[in-house]
Protein backbone atom coordinates (compact mmCIF):
# COMPACT_ATOMS: atom_id res chain seq x y z
CA UNK A 1 0.00 0.00 0.00
CA UNK A 2 1.37 3.62 -0.46
CA UNK A 3 0.00 5.37 2.46
CA UNK A 4 1.89 6.35 5.56
CA UNK A 5 1.64 3.37 7.21
CA UNK A 6 3.04 1.05 3.98
CA UNK A 7 6.12 3.70 4.14
CA UNK A 8 7.22 3.29 7.73
CA UNK A 9 8.36 0.11 9.34
CA UNK A 10 6.22 -2.42 10.11
CA UNK A 11 8.22 -3.52 14.14
CA UNK A 12 5.58 -1.92 15.59
CA UNK A 13 2.67 -3.14 14.65
CA UNK A 14 3.53 -5.75 17.30
CA UNK A 15 2.69 -6.13 21.17
CA UNK A 16 4.96 -4.78 23.91
CA UNK A 17 5.54 -8.24 25.71
CA UNK A 18 7.50 -9.00 22.02
CA UNK A 19 9.72 -6.82 22.58
CA UNK A 20 9.94 -7.38 26.79
CA UNK A 21 10.45 -10.74 25.97
CA UNK A 22 13.73 -9.97 23.71
CA UNK A 23 14.97 -7.90 26.77
CA UNK A 24 14.75 -10.78 28.85
CA UNK A 25 16.11 -13.20 26.53
CA UNK A 26 19.56 -10.66 25.71
CA UNK A 27 19.65 -10.91 29.57
CA UNK A 28 19.52 -14.35 30.77
CA UNK A 29 21.31 -15.21 27.17
CA UNK A 30 18.73 -17.13 25.36
CA UNK A 31 17.96 -14.70 22.62
CA UNK A 32 20.18 -15.88 20.03
CA UNK A 33 19.26 -19.82 21.24
CA UNK A 34 17.71 -21.81 17.35
CA UNK A 35 14.25 -21.93 17.62
CA UNK A 36 11.21 -23.06 15.46
CA UNK A 37 7.63 -21.41 15.94
CA UNK A 38 4.32 -21.96 14.21
CA UNK A 39 1.52 -20.16 13.14
CA UNK A 40 -1.75 -22.63 12.94
CA UNK A 41 -5.65 -22.61 14.15
CA UNK A 42 -7.02 -25.26 16.92
CA UNK A 43 -10.14 -25.32 15.18
CA UNK A 44 -12.22 -24.05 12.84
CA UNK A 45 -15.12 -21.50 13.18
CA UNK A 46 -17.96 -23.67 14.41
CA UNK A 47 -19.77 -25.59 11.71
CA UNK A 48 -17.21 -24.60 8.79
CA UNK A 49 -15.71 -27.57 6.82
CA UNK A 50 -12.52 -25.75 5.96
CA UNK A 51 -10.54 -22.58 5.99
CA UNK A 52 -8.76 -20.34 3.23
CA UNK A 53 -4.98 -19.04 3.53
CA UNK A 54 -4.97 -15.82 2.70
CA UNK A 55 -1.97 -12.70 3.46
CA UNK A 56 0.96 -14.67 2.48
CA UNK A 57 1.71 -12.10 0.08
CA UNK A 58 0.95 -9.08 2.30
CA UNK A 59 3.06 -11.18 5.36
CA UNK A 60 6.19 -11.18 3.41
CA UNK A 61 5.92 -7.66 2.37
CA UNK A 62 5.70 -6.85 6.22
CA UNK A 63 8.70 -9.02 7.00
CA UNK A 64 10.63 -7.12 4.44
CA UNK A 65 9.26 -3.85 6.22
CA UNK A 66 9.88 -5.05 10.01
CA UNK A 67 12.91 -2.63 11.09
CA UNK A 68 13.80 -0.44 13.82
CA UNK A 69 14.68 2.76 13.08
CA UNK A 70 15.22 5.74 14.96
CA UNK A 71 11.43 6.73 15.41
CA UNK A 72 11.32 3.07 16.74
CA UNK A 73 13.94 3.30 18.49
CA UNK A 74 13.23 6.56 20.45
CA UNK A 75 9.39 5.93 20.88
CA UNK A 76 10.19 2.35 23.06
CA UNK A 77 13.41 4.16 24.84
CA UNK A 78 11.05 7.01 26.33
CA UNK A 79 8.15 4.57 27.00
CA UNK A 80 10.64 2.20 28.95
CA UNK A 81 10.26 -0.84 27.08
CA UNK A 82 13.69 -1.08 26.61
CA UNK A 83 16.89 -0.73 27.45
CA UNK A 84 20.02 0.33 25.82
CA UNK A 85 21.24 -2.98 25.39
CA UNK A 86 17.91 -3.97 24.14
CA UNK A 87 18.17 -1.09 21.68
CA UNK A 88 21.54 -2.39 20.44
CA UNK A 89 20.53 -5.16 19.74
CA UNK A 90 17.68 -4.21 17.67
CA UNK A 91 19.49 -0.92 15.77
CA UNK A 92 19.90 -2.64 12.01
CA UNK A 93 17.83 -5.63 12.83
CA UNK A 94 16.14 -7.60 10.23
CA UNK A 95 15.15 -11.37 10.05
CA UNK A 96 17.89 -13.54 9.01
CA UNK A 97 16.08 -16.55 9.59
CA UNK A 98 13.94 -18.80 7.25
CA UNK A 99 10.05 -19.59 6.78
CA UNK A 100 7.61 -22.26 5.14
CA UNK A 101 4.15 -21.72 4.93
CA UNK A 102 1.14 -23.16 3.31
CA UNK A 103 0.81 -21.11 -0.47
CA UNK A 104 -1.45 -18.50 -0.27
CA UNK A 105 -5.21 -19.39 -1.55
CA UNK A 106 -4.66 -23.07 -0.16
CA UNK A 107 -7.15 -25.09 2.27
CA UNK A 108 -6.35 -25.71 5.58
CA UNK A 109 -7.70 -27.27 8.96
CA UNK A 110 -7.56 -27.52 12.46
CA UNK A 111 -3.80 -27.87 13.15
CA UNK A 112 -2.84 -27.12 9.95
CA UNK A 113 1.10 -25.76 9.97
CA UNK A 114 0.60 -22.89 8.09
CA UNK A 115 3.88 -21.06 8.74
CA UNK A 116 6.82 -22.53 10.40
CA UNK A 117 9.34 -19.77 11.44
CA UNK A 118 13.14 -20.63 12.13
CA UNK A 119 15.54 -18.44 13.64
CA UNK A 120 16.82 -17.30 16.82
CA UNK A 121 14.23 -16.73 20.14
CA UNK A 122 14.72 -13.02 19.50
CA UNK A 123 14.24 -12.52 15.57
CA UNK A 124 11.68 -14.80 15.53
CA UNK A 125 9.37 -14.17 18.63
CA UNK A 126 9.18 -10.07 17.48
CA UNK A 127 7.02 -11.83 14.28
CA UNK A 128 4.22 -12.87 15.99
CA UNK A 129 1.91 -10.18 16.29
CA UNK A 130 2.23 -8.90 12.63
CA UNK A 131 1.77 -12.05 11.36
CA UNK A 132 -1.32 -13.23 13.48
CA UNK A 133 -2.66 -9.81 12.51
CA UNK A 134 -2.63 -10.58 8.79
CA UNK A 135 -3.12 -14.41 8.58
CA UNK A 136 -5.74 -14.05 10.76
CA UNK A 137 -7.95 -11.13 8.92
CA UNK A 138 -7.21 -12.20 5.76
CA UNK A 139 -7.87 -16.00 6.58
CA UNK A 140 -11.11 -14.97 7.50
CA UNK A 141 -12.32 -13.41 4.33
CA UNK A 142 -10.88 -15.28 2.06
CA UNK A 143 -13.00 -18.25 3.87
CA UNK A 144 -16.02 -16.20 3.99
CA UNK A 145 -15.09 -15.37 0.22
CA UNK A 146 -14.95 -19.12 -0.93
CA UNK A 147 -17.92 -20.06 0.69
CA UNK A 148 -19.68 -17.51 -1.29
CA UNK A 149 -17.75 -17.82 -4.58
CA UNK A 150 -18.96 -21.87 -4.25
CA UNK A 151 -22.39 -20.86 -3.99
CA UNK A 152 -22.53 -17.98 -6.63
CA UNK A 153 -20.77 -20.67 -9.12
CA UNK A 154 -20.16 -19.84 -12.14
CA UNK A 155 -21.89 -16.16 -11.50
CA UNK A 156 -19.16 -13.05 -10.83
CA UNK A 157 -19.38 -11.73 -7.09
CA UNK A 158 -18.28 -8.14 -6.69
CA UNK A 159 -15.94 -7.10 -3.57
CA UNK A 160 -18.31 -4.19 -1.56
CA UNK A 161 -17.12 -3.97 1.85
CA UNK A 162 -15.21 -0.47 2.20
CA UNK A 163 -17.36 1.41 3.72
CA UNK A 164 -18.03 -1.17 6.31
CA UNK A 165 -14.95 -1.53 8.07
CA UNK A 166 -11.46 0.12 8.73
CA UNK A 167 -10.24 1.91 5.52
CA UNK A 168 -6.88 -0.17 5.16
CA UNK A 169 -8.77 -3.28 6.29
CA UNK A 170 -10.34 -2.59 3.09
CA UNK A 171 -7.77 -3.13 1.14
CA UNK A 172 -6.57 -6.23 2.88
CA UNK A 173 -10.44 -7.48 2.36
CA UNK A 174 -10.50 -6.88 -1.53
CA UNK A 175 -7.22 -8.71 -2.18
CA UNK A 176 -8.38 -11.80 0.39
CA UNK A 177 -11.80 -11.96 -1.68
CA UNK A 178 -9.59 -11.68 -4.82
CA UNK A 179 -7.60 -14.95 -3.98
CA UNK A 180 -10.95 -16.63 -3.01
CA UNK A 181 -12.60 -16.22 -6.23
CA UNK A 182 -14.55 -12.47 -6.54
CA UNK A 183 -14.16 -11.35 -9.86
CA UNK A 184 -13.68 -7.18 -8.94
CA UNK A 185 -14.14 -4.54 -6.03
CA UNK A 186 -15.11 -1.54 -5.85
CA UNK A 187 -12.08 -0.13 -4.30
CA UNK A 188 -9.55 1.32 -5.95
CA UNK A 189 -6.68 1.01 -3.37
CA UNK A 190 -7.21 -2.19 -4.29
CA UNK A 191 -6.82 -1.56 -7.88
CA UNK A 192 -3.52 0.31 -7.37
CA UNK A 193 -1.98 -1.61 -5.16
CA UNK A 194 -2.46 -5.26 -5.87
CA UNK A 195 -4.33 -5.15 -9.82
CA UNK A 196 -7.36 -6.03 -8.95
CA UNK A 197 -10.34 -5.18 -11.36
CA UNK A 198 -12.53 -2.73 -9.83
CA UNK A 199 -16.14 -1.59 -10.91
CA UNK A 200 -18.93 0.64 -9.99
CA UNK A 201 -21.34 2.94 -10.92
CA UNK A 202 -23.97 5.26 -9.53
CA UNK A 203 -25.53 5.10 -6.02
CA UNK A 204 -29.10 5.90 -5.02
CA UNK A 205 -27.83 9.79 -4.27
CA UNK A 206 -27.11 9.96 -8.09
CA UNK A 207 -30.54 9.50 -8.77
CA UNK A 208 -32.02 11.57 -6.00
CA UNK A 209 -29.69 15.05 -7.26
CA UNK A 210 -31.35 15.05 -10.09
CA UNK A 211 -34.73 16.55 -11.27
CA UNK A 212 -36.50 13.38 -12.61
CA UNK A 213 -34.75 9.70 -13.11
CA UNK A 214 -34.87 9.56 -16.45
CA UNK A 215 -32.43 12.86 -16.53
CA UNK A 216 -30.25 10.76 -14.13
CA UNK A 217 -29.86 7.88 -16.03
CA UNK A 218 -29.60 9.94 -18.92
CA UNK A 219 -26.84 11.42 -17.64
CA UNK A 220 -24.96 8.05 -16.53
CA UNK A 221 -25.51 6.44 -19.88
CA UNK A 222 -23.81 9.57 -21.73
CA UNK A 223 -21.16 9.39 -19.56
CA UNK A 224 -20.26 5.77 -18.95
CA UNK A 225 -22.20 3.94 -22.35
CA UNK A 226 -25.17 1.47 -22.73
CA UNK A 227 -23.37 -1.20 -21.28
CA UNK A 228 -23.20 0.48 -17.38
CA UNK A 229 -25.60 -0.67 -14.68
CA UNK A 230 -28.28 1.23 -13.82
CA UNK A 231 -29.98 1.28 -10.08
CA UNK A 232 -33.51 0.85 -10.59
CA UNK A 233 -35.03 0.74 -6.71
CA UNK A 234 -34.85 4.36 -6.09
CA UNK A 235 -38.56 4.62 -7.00
CA UNK A 236 -40.65 2.44 -8.93
CA UNK A 237 -38.43 -1.19 -10.05
CA UNK A 238 -40.79 -1.51 -12.97
CA UNK A 239 -40.62 2.01 -14.76
CA UNK A 240 -36.90 2.34 -13.69
CA UNK A 241 -36.34 -0.65 -15.99
CA UNK A 242 -38.66 0.01 -18.64
CA UNK A 243 -36.54 3.67 -19.02
CA UNK A 244 -33.79 2.23 -19.07
CA UNK A 245 -34.07 -0.37 -21.65
CA UNK A 246 -35.84 2.65 -23.42
CA UNK A 247 -32.79 5.09 -23.25
CA UNK A 248 -30.57 2.64 -24.57
CA UNK A 249 -32.85 1.03 -27.49
CA UNK A 250 -32.71 -2.39 -25.62
CA UNK A 251 -28.95 -2.48 -25.47
CA UNK A 252 -28.44 -1.83 -21.38
CA UNK A 253 -25.72 -3.58 -19.89
CA UNK A 254 -27.61 -4.70 -16.53
CA UNK A 255 -29.77 -3.77 -13.70
CA UNK A 256 -28.86 -3.85 -10.32
CA UNK A 257 -31.55 -4.51 -7.46
CA UNK A 258 -30.64 -3.47 -4.07
CA UNK A 259 -33.95 -4.21 -1.70
CA UNK A 260 -36.69 -5.85 -1.15
CA UNK A 261 -37.55 -9.48 -1.99
CA UNK A 262 -34.48 -10.26 -4.62
CA UNK A 263 -35.59 -13.86 -5.77
CA UNK A 264 -39.45 -12.51 -6.32
CA UNK A 265 -38.15 -8.90 -7.90
CA UNK A 266 -35.31 -10.43 -9.78
CA UNK A 267 -37.94 -13.16 -11.77
CA UNK A 268 -39.90 -10.25 -12.20
CA UNK A 269 -36.97 -8.30 -13.18
CA UNK A 270 -36.24 -10.91 -16.30
CA UNK A 271 -39.49 -11.23 -17.53
CA UNK A 272 -39.87 -8.01 -17.71
CA UNK A 273 -36.73 -7.50 -19.63
CA UNK A 274 -37.20 -10.39 -22.23
CA UNK A 275 -41.03 -8.88 -22.72
CA UNK A 276 -39.01 -5.93 -23.53
CA UNK A 277 -36.45 -7.41 -26.15
CA UNK A 278 -33.60 -6.87 -23.55
CA UNK A 279 -32.83 -10.41 -23.51
CA UNK A 280 -29.07 -9.73 -22.91
CA UNK A 281 -28.92 -7.00 -19.81
CA UNK A 282 -28.06 -8.72 -17.04
CA UNK A 283 -29.36 -8.78 -13.52
CA UNK A 284 -27.26 -7.64 -10.65
CA UNK A 285 -28.53 -7.67 -6.64
CA UNK A 286 -26.65 -6.33 -3.86
CA UNK A 287 -28.57 -5.94 0.29
CA UNK A 288 -26.50 -7.35 2.46
CA UNK A 289 -25.23 -10.97 1.26
CA UNK A 290 -24.23 -13.92 2.59
CA UNK A 291 -23.12 -17.27 1.46
CA UNK A 292 -26.99 -18.17 3.00
CA UNK A 293 -28.62 -16.15 0.33
CA UNK A 294 -26.34 -16.42 -2.54
CA UNK A 295 -27.54 -20.16 -2.05
CA UNK A 296 -31.37 -19.43 -1.85
CA UNK A 297 -30.59 -17.29 -4.96
CA UNK A 298 -29.18 -19.89 -7.06
CA UNK A 299 -32.52 -20.69 -8.79
CA UNK A 300 -33.04 -16.98 -9.38
CA UNK A 301 -32.37 -15.19 -12.58
CA UNK A 302 -29.37 -13.07 -11.55
CA UNK A 303 -25.97 -12.28 -13.21
CA UNK A 304 -23.82 -11.40 -10.40
CA UNK A 305 -23.92 -10.42 -6.88
CA UNK A 306 -22.13 -7.34 -5.23
CA UNK A 307 -21.39 -8.75 -1.74
CA UNK A 308 -20.07 -6.31 1.36
CA UNK A 309 -20.81 -6.46 5.33
CA UNK A 310 -20.68 -10.51 5.24
CA UNK A 311 -17.54 -10.74 3.18
CA UNK A 312 -15.39 -8.47 5.32
CA UNK A 313 -16.47 -9.70 9.00
CA UNK A 314 -15.65 -12.91 8.03
CA UNK A 315 -19.60 -14.00 7.43
CA UNK A 316 -20.08 -14.39 11.29
CA UNK A 317 -16.26 -15.49 12.14
CA UNK A 318 -13.70 -11.77 11.99
CA UNK A 319 -11.46 -14.20 13.02
CA UNK A 320 -10.04 -17.53 12.38
CA UNK A 321 -8.28 -17.62 16.16
CA UNK A 322 -4.92 -18.38 15.05
CA UNK A 323 -2.10 -18.53 17.34
CA UNK A 324 1.93 -18.21 16.73
CA UNK A 325 3.52 -20.65 19.46
CA UNK A 326 6.71 -22.09 20.24
CA UNK A 327 7.14 -25.71 19.27
CA UNK A 328 11.05 -26.43 19.32
CA UNK A 329 14.14 -24.58 20.53
CA UNK A 330 17.91 -25.99 20.59
CA UNK A 331 19.42 -27.73 23.54
CA UNK A 332 22.36 -24.92 23.42
CA UNK A 333 24.14 -22.16 21.23
CA UNK A 334 26.04 -24.38 19.51
CA UNK A 335 25.71 -25.24 16.26
CA UNK A 336 25.42 -28.44 15.99
CA UNK A 337 23.19 -28.57 19.00
CA UNK A 338 19.93 -31.03 18.95
CA UNK A 339 16.56 -29.70 18.61
CA UNK A 340 13.98 -30.13 21.76
CA UNK A 341 10.40 -30.13 21.27
CA UNK A 342 8.82 -28.33 23.67
CA UNK A 343 4.74 -27.99 24.00
CA UNK A 344 1.90 -25.95 26.38
CA UNK A 345 0.21 -29.15 28.36
CA UNK A 346 -2.76 -25.74 29.50
CA UNK A 347 -6.17 -27.55 29.18
CA UNK A 348 -7.87 -26.37 26.35
CA UNK A 349 -4.66 -24.60 25.19
CA UNK A 350 -2.43 -27.79 24.56
CA UNK A 351 -0.35 -27.74 22.05
CA UNK A 352 1.60 -30.15 19.59
CA UNK A 353 6.01 -29.68 19.99
CA UNK A 354 8.29 -30.15 17.38
CA UNK A 355 9.08 -28.89 13.84
CA UNK A 356 6.41 -30.01 11.79
CA UNK A 357 5.84 -30.70 8.08
CA UNK A 358 2.64 -31.14 5.88
CA UNK A 359 1.33 -33.55 2.84
CA UNK A 360 -2.37 -33.33 1.94
CA UNK A 361 -3.32 -36.96 1.50
CA UNK A 362 -5.17 -38.29 -1.95
CA UNK A 363 -7.04 -40.84 -2.98
CA UNK A 364 -6.17 -42.31 -6.92
CA UNK A 365 -9.24 -40.17 -7.89
CA UNK A 366 -7.21 -37.35 -6.52
CA UNK A 367 -9.94 -36.56 -3.70
CA UNK A 368 -8.47 -35.09 -0.22
CA UNK A 369 -8.65 -37.81 2.33
CA UNK A 370 -6.53 -36.50 5.03
CA UNK A 371 -4.50 -33.56 6.51
CA UNK A 372 -1.18 -35.61 7.45
CA UNK A 373 1.11 -33.78 9.75
CA UNK A 374 4.69 -35.45 10.31
CA UNK A 375 6.47 -34.48 13.73
CA UNK A 376 9.89 -33.77 13.36
CA UNK A 377 10.19 -35.66 10.08
CA UNK A 378 8.51 -35.25 6.60
CA UNK A 379 5.28 -37.83 5.89
CA UNK A 380 5.61 -40.35 3.65
CA UNK A 381 3.94 -39.32 -0.25
CA UNK A 382 2.25 -42.58 -1.12
CA UNK A 383 2.57 -41.20 -4.91
CA UNK A 384 -1.23 -39.02 -4.54
CA UNK A 385 -0.42 -36.81 -1.80
CA UNK A 386 0.71 -33.44 -2.48
CA UNK A 387 3.16 -31.46 0.04
CA UNK A 388 1.61 -28.24 1.50
CA UNK A 389 4.54 -26.00 2.86
CA UNK A 390 6.69 -24.39 0.65
CA UNK A 391 9.52 -22.05 1.61
CA UNK A 392 8.67 -18.08 1.58
CA UNK A 393 11.99 -17.14 3.46
CA UNK A 394 15.81 -18.38 2.84
CA UNK A 395 18.38 -16.89 5.71
CA UNK A 396 16.63 -13.61 5.48
CA UNK A 397 15.58 -13.68 2.09
CA UNK A 398 12.05 -13.37 0.52
CA UNK A 399 11.38 -16.07 -1.62
CA UNK A 400 7.76 -17.03 -1.79
CA UNK A 401 6.48 -14.17 -3.19
CA UNK A 402 3.87 -15.15 -6.08
CA UNK A 403 1.17 -13.43 -8.40
CA UNK A 404 -2.62 -13.22 -6.80
CA UNK A 405 -2.99 -15.11 -9.86
CA UNK A 406 -0.74 -18.00 -8.57
CA UNK A 407 -2.81 -17.92 -5.53
CA UNK A 408 -6.57 -17.67 -7.26
CA UNK A 409 -5.62 -21.01 -9.54
CA UNK A 410 -4.83 -22.60 -6.04
CA UNK A 411 -7.59 -22.01 -4.47
CA UNK A 412 -9.77 -23.40 -6.99
CA UNK A 413 -7.73 -26.64 -7.54
CA UNK A 414 -7.60 -26.85 -3.64
CA UNK A 415 -11.49 -26.60 -3.13
CA UNK A 416 -12.19 -29.05 -6.29
CA UNK A 417 -9.74 -31.61 -4.27
CA UNK A 418 -12.49 -31.73 -1.78
CA UNK A 419 -15.06 -34.83 -1.04
CA UNK A 420 -18.52 -33.72 -2.13
CA UNK A 421 -19.34 -33.44 2.19
CA UNK A 422 -16.69 -30.80 2.38
CA UNK A 423 -18.86 -28.20 0.18
CA UNK A 424 -21.96 -28.08 2.17
CA UNK A 425 -23.07 -25.18 3.49
CA UNK A 426 -24.58 -27.23 6.38
CA UNK A 427 -22.91 -27.26 9.82
CA UNK A 428 -20.49 -30.25 9.77
CA UNK A 429 -17.15 -31.33 10.84
CA UNK A 430 -13.77 -30.45 9.29
CA UNK A 431 -14.00 -31.72 5.42
CA UNK A 432 -10.82 -33.84 6.45
CA UNK A 433 -9.54 -35.27 9.27
CA UNK A 434 -5.75 -34.34 10.30
CA UNK A 435 -3.40 -36.83 11.56
CA UNK A 436 0.04 -36.41 13.00
CA UNK A 437 2.95 -39.15 12.41
CA UNK A 438 5.97 -39.38 14.45
CA UNK A 439 9.33 -39.94 12.61
CA UNK A 440 7.86 -43.58 12.53
CA UNK A 441 5.09 -42.98 10.31
CA UNK A 442 2.70 -43.49 13.45
CA UNK A 443 -0.45 -41.76 14.11
CA UNK A 444 0.13 -39.59 17.45
CA UNK A 445 -2.31 -38.28 19.91
CA UNK A 446 -4.01 -34.90 19.07
CA UNK A 447 -4.37 -31.83 21.42
CA UNK A 448 -6.87 -30.18 19.23
CA UNK A 449 -10.22 -30.68 18.37
CA UNK A 450 -12.46 -30.56 14.96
Amino acid sequence: MTDKFSRASTALLTDEYELTMVRAALRSGMAERRSVFELFARRLPSGRRYGVVAGVGRALDAIERFRFEERELDFLHRAKVIDDVTADYLTGWRFQGSIWGYGEGELYFPGSPLVIVEGSFAESVVLETILLSIYNYDSAVASAASRMTLMAEDRPCIEMGSRRIHEWAAVAAARAAYVAGFASSSNMEAGLEYGIPTSGTAAHSFTLLHDSEEEAFQAQIDTLGEDTTLLVDTYDIESAVRLGVKLTKGRLGAVRIDSGDLRATARDVRALLDELGANQTRIIVTSDLDEWQLAALSGAPVDGYGVGTALVTGSGAPTCSMVYKLVAHSASDQPDAAMIAVAKKSASKATMGGRKFAMRQRNSAGTATAELIGVGAPVSDDGNDRVLLRQLVRDGEIVGRESLDDARARHLMARAELPPDGTKMSRGEPAIATYYLDPNGQIMPTPYGG
